[in-house]
């Protein structure tokens, strides 16, 4: 009598659930009342054989939502396990919890900037509310995924090429964000989104190929430049010692004179002075 009691009483329900908040009439009720009496008569009366048909197991990531005449049984969904279902009256719905992976399209996204660019990412969304999934929207999978599409356009056209590039994890972030606040009222929980792939269009790819080779090229001229500027204030400080000191000069053509004879050349290059060249022309002006 306990029993019959407990599940002929309303049904408390989730006030998240669409239609939740609605009460049937007395008429309903009372069909509803006899229909589980009779119900429970053919039970017991085919018993054993009725369990075959009464009983039913969900695995660990699955959950049962039950329905009795069209309505939620209270205490939400069912599961893991073992769970009791009265024939003809009552129907279920089996629920996945496990991770999900979309693999969104590519995307053909209009930039802040102008520049029409192909977008595709992941997401990776499970269900935290079985009984929510099944009574607040047909498919919460579909549904979800048409919404991944349309968010990834959405976020893409209002940020620059510049930001879409060099900012993906904050723009997943966003994004994470976003589909998980809109699909709370579907039981959907949207765990990670991550940016995949930017395609851009080949004449774009050749322009900024272009720049970044011409930007190259300017930072290796002034490099060049910085290191020959550097390279005559030494020749400079070099040329003041050796201009104080003639016997430096005659030391740096031994230098190189034990220079390149340990390099095992056949050919010996030996330096003449400048100075003794400089004497003969004097003289010969003289003369």
């Amino acid at each position: 009598m306990a029993t019959f009691i407990e599940m002929s009483s309303r049904q408390q329900l989730n006030p998240n659930i669409i239609g939740s908040n609605e009460d049937s009439d007395s008429e309903s009720k009372t069909c509803g009342k006899i229909l589980v009496v009779l119900s429970w008569i053919v039970v017991l009366a085919t018993m054993p054989f009725s369990l075959f048909v009464c009983f039913k197991v969900v695995q660990e990531y699955e959950r049962a939502v039950i329905f009795r005449l069209g309505r939620l049984l209270s205490g939400g969904a069912k599961g893991p396990g073992i769970f009791f279902i009265l024939p003809c009256i009552d129907t279920y719905a089996r629920v996945d919890l496990r991770t999900r992976t979309y693999d969104v399209p590519p995307q053909e996204v209009l930039t802040k900037d102008s520049v029409t660019v192909s977008v595709d990412a992941v997401v990776y969304y499970r269900v935290h509310n079985a009984t929510i999934s099944i009574a607040n929207v047909e498919n919460a999978h579909h549904s979800t995924r048409l919404l991944a599409q349309t968010t990834l356009r959405n976020t893409m056209g209002t940020r620059p090429l510049h930001e879409i590039l060099s900012e993906r994890e904050t723009i997943s972030g966003n994004m994470q964000i976003s589909l998980d606040e809109a699909t709370e009222a579907w039981g959907i929980k949207v765990e990670r989104v991550e940016i995949k792939d930017v395609r851009l269009p080949v004449q774009l790819q050749r322009a900024m190929a272009a720049e970044a080779e011409a930007a190259r090229e300017a930072r290796a001229k002034v490099i060049a430049a910085e290191g020959e500027q550097k390279a005559s204030r030494a020749l400079r400080e070099a040329s003041e010692v050796i201009g104080d000191s003639p016997a430096a000069l005659q030391l740096r053509y031994l230098q190189t004179l034990n220079t390149i004879s340990a390099e095992k050349n056949s050919t010996i290059v030996f330096p003449l002075p400048i100075d003794l060249l400089t004497y003969f022309i004097k003289a010969k002006e003289e003369s």
